[in-house]
């Protein structure tokens, strides 16, 4: 009996011990140091290191080639200079905005060790920081009430089995009896269930706007826009398998084996209106749903809309990949068939809102200039907005900033 108590306050002790390692083992640098005047300074200490540079989304951005005249939009960087084994870059005055950067050490990109905040992308992991302000106070946390978020499993059984979705809930839903309107918010290619919902910073952009009485209490739901997936990497039975990057080239890690969906995403997204309206409060009128998504979620947003037209009154474009309208009979996909007609009965019906927007340096503007084209020409509706910069998630965030502020209203 002593000899079992011996070993259980020794497996205490080696916990213990293993704790207190973590707590007090932290980073020795500051990084990134936010200073008063917005310029931000990243450190990193690699004593041993030959060449330390720092590449994110607060630098100059790169002009990146994709083919067919089309570019999009890379991170820059920047050297970082070394001092006794620590190296430092210090950025000029930020403006307002949530960041993501890396270290780039001897060519090998790795994460800031004295940041824990990070965020995935696709198949990449980088640290963020926030430069308060406008919009920054909108990205953070704020002393407001706050929603909930919730992953849940729906079945889909146009696809062919169950999928993984994140929901938004406002502050006040599971103490009212109130109905809610429902925002559906795509995200691109590559994304998933989790993507607005970190990089996008739904839930602190819905919590903001509503505590500031700029936007109606919403429900947002966030569906995984790949049909052959189940769920974001890691969150269904195939385990931890490598995330791999399917825009990626050169000696890229291998994909996830892929599910075989009986049917499109696009035409089985009835099941997710039918699971949110089976299970949730919310308002089952055209007039209190919107979809609205970025790049490959906005192209879903086109096609969803036009299959559907009596599910949703309000539509929003963000960065779109408008070049699904005119790919005719391709792959024989009943999406991509008759599409001006589909558009034809879908504006009869008068959406409350159809609501474009791009920025200038997007690699899909050309396509986005062709639609609103066709949409001139037959004499449709809707609105537009451009600003600078091209296919990010800068521009994004601030498209849901002004979109959702303009749903539902009375």
């Amino acid at each position: 009996m002593k000899r079992l108590a011996s070993l259980l306050l020794l497996g205490l002790f080696c916990l213990s011990t293993n704790a207190q390692q973590a707590l007090w083992s932290g980073a020795s640098v500051v990084s990134p140091e936010i200073h008063e005047d917005n310029s931000v300074t990243f450190r990193l200490r690699a004593p041993k290191a030959v060449k330390v540079q720092v590449t994110g989304d607060f630098l100059p951005t790169q002009s990146i080639s994709v083919g067919n005249g089309m570019t999009y939009d890379a991170p820059g960087v920047a050297d970082l200079v070394e001092k006794e084994g620590v190296w430092e870059y210090t950025s000029a005055p930020l403006a307002s905005e949530l960041y993501s950067y890396s270290f780039v050490v001897d060519g090998l990109t790795m994460r800031d060790p004295s940041n824990i905040y990070q965020i995935r992308d696709v198949s990449s992991i980088t640290n963020v920081f926030i430069i308060k302000g406008n919009p920054g106070d909108l990205y953070n946390v704020q002393d407001v009430p706050h929603g909930t978020v919730a992953r849940r499993w729906y079945s889909s059984p146009t696809i062919g089995y169950d999928r993984r979705i994140t929901i938004y809930t406002p502050h006040g839903y599971e103490t009212s009896k109130k109905s809610y309107p429902v925002l559906y918010l795509l995200h691109g290619a590559g994304g998933d269930e989790e993507a607005w919902i970190s990089l996008g910073r739904t839930a602190q952009i819905l919590d903001n706007l509503i505590a500031e009485g700029k936007a109606e209490p919403m429900l947002v739901v966030m569906p995984n826009g790949n049909a052959n997936q189940k769920s974001a990497p890691g969150e269904d039975e195939r385990g931890l398998l490598p995330a791999g990057n399917p825009f990626a080239g050169g000696n890229r890690a291998p994909q996830q084996p892929q599910f075989q969906p009986k049917s499109s995403y696009e035409l089985a997204f009835p099941d997710i209106v039918k699971f949110i309206e089976s299970n949730y409060r919310v308002i089952k009128k055209k007039s209190a749903r919107a979809i609205a998504g970025l790049s490959m979620g906005g192209g879903h947003s086109l096609n969803i809309s036009k299959e559907f037209p009596d599910l949703f009154d309000y539509i929003g474009l963000y960065s779109a990949a408008t070049i699904t309208y005119n790919m005719g009979d391709r792959d024989n996909n009943p999406i991509y068939q008759n599409v001006e007609e589909k558009l034809k009965v879908q504006f009869a019906k008068h959406p409350k809102l159809y609501w474009i927007a791009i920025g200038k340096t997007d690699f899909l503007y050309t396509a986005n200039v062709e639609y609103r084209k066709l949409l001139d020409d037959k004499g449709y509706k809707y609105e537009y907005f451009e600003n600078e910069g091209g296919h990010i998630w800068k521009n994004w965030r601030i498209y849901l900033s002004m979109f959702a502020p303009m749903l539902f209203q009375k």
